[in-house]
Parts: C-alpha cells; structure tokens; sequence
C-alpha cells in the first residue's frame, strides 16, 4: 500500500486532500512555486535568430578555427582597403573577385532574357547579386554560420563592384566587356539603359553612393560576424 506524503513536511495523509492538516501548506500553491523555481534554474534557451546567425560547432578542431582566422584576416585587410577606396578608383579590372562577379554577371543576363529587354538588361546585376544571395542562405541552412557571414562580405563586396559601373552611366567612360565604352556603343552600357528607362539618368551617382555604402555596411557587418563566431568558437572548444 503506497501512502501520501505531504511534500514540505513528509506528514503521513490517510485521505486525499488540497492540503497538508500538520503544516497548513495548500498542495496546488506548492506546485506552482515549485514549477516556477524549476524554470528559473533551468538555463535560458537561446532565440531562434541566435541559433541561426551565432550558432558554433561544438569542439571545432583548433586547425580549422586557425583557418578561419587566416581567412578573416584576409577578408578584414581586403575589405577595409576596399571600403576606403573611391568609386571612381574602385580596382575593378584589378580585382580578382571582380572577375568572380562578372562570370554571374553575364549568366544574369542570360538566365533574364526571356522575360524581356528590361529585365535582361538588370539581370546582369541581379545576377552578381543572387549567387553571394543563395551561398548565404545554403550555409544557414546547413548550420555554417562563419561560412555565410563570408558569402555576406562576397555579397557586400558585390554591391561595391557594382557601384562604379552606376556611377558611370552618364559618362559611360568605363571600359566594359569587350573593350569598349558605353559612349561608344548604343546601348551596350547596363545602366545607362535601366536608368534612361526609368527616367532616373540624374541619379546614377546617388544611386552609386548607396551600393558602395550598402555594400560597405554588409562587409562590416560581415567581418564583426565572423570575429564573434570565431571568438565564440574558441570559447566553446575551450569550455569542452
């Protein structure tokens, strides 16, 4: 025969009741005081955008953390001295990742010309963007939080490459694809064509400001990611 206790001061209970005849205690409040202490010992869980931007792997092997640290210094070095560069100096035929860019740039073109000139003509900077967009998405998705912030800086350095083509759509002095100018060639320059079409010819420097300061942005942004990511890593291999 199993008897009830009374759980504050174990009295024997010869009968159910809501509370305890020797201590007075009323059973439903006990439990309830009890639920709350037991929820706040429990550690706090972490949001669903913590997981998903500032997740660690567990004990990461020291190698691979010493990787990712020569890689965002790396990133860091090439990203400053970007950011800190003029548009009109922007080393777009220098850059290797220029050349990177301008491989999804074309496919752009070619992936958006059924759908019409305009959306053609975009598609090229659409596609520059869109790849750096689904490598960032696909590392999420698989939980490689370092490897997305670096296809953020791929995507904010992107938005910088871009900005000099914006920049010279009146002036159409850069030398494109081809080896010609947008002066010397009707149509042939992407933006001198989306922003006549728009009727928005007198902003292609404002609108270049705001890629390069876009673009900037996400780098930092990218770069403060990674440096955390990687400090909470090594905190995580050390703690194990």
């Amino acid at each position: 025969m199993l008897l009830d206790l009374c759980p504050k001061c174990s009295h024997i209970l010869s009968a159910p009741a809501t509370s305890c005849p020797h201590c007075g205690v009323i059973f439903a409040k006990l439990a309830q005081a009890e639920a709350r202490k037991k929820q706040a010992d429990q550690p706090p869980e972490d949001s669903a955008l913590k997981q998903l931007f500032l997740y660690a792997k567990p004990e990461e092997h020291a190698v691979v953390i010493g990787f990712k640290a020569v890689l965002l210094i790396i990133l860091v070095a090439c990203g400053l001295k970007l950011i800190f560069t003029p548009i009109l100096a922007f080393p777009q035929t220098s850059w290797l990742l220029h050349s990177v860019n301008l491989v999804f740039h074309e496919a752009g073109h070619l992936f958006f010309s059924p759908f019409g000139r305009f959306l053609q003509v975009l598609g090229g900077t659409l596609g520059q963007l869109i790849i750096p967009t689904v490598v960032i998405c696909t590392f999420l998705w698989q939980r490689d939080t370092f490897g997305a912030a670096v296809g953020t800086w791929w995507l904010g350095e992107s938005l910088l490459d871009i900005a000099p083509y914006i920049n010279d759509a009146r002036a159409g002095q850069l030398i494109l694809l081809g080896g010609v100018t947008g002066s010397e060639v009707e149509d042939y320059h992407d933006w001198e064509v989306l922003l006549t079409k728009l009727n928005m010819m007198q902003y292609d420097h404002t609108l270049a400001r705001l890629s390069f300061g876009i673009g900037s942005l996400l780098m930092l942004i990218a770069m403060l990611w990674g440096s955390l990511l990687l400090w909470k890593g090594w905190q995580t291999r050390s703690k194990g």
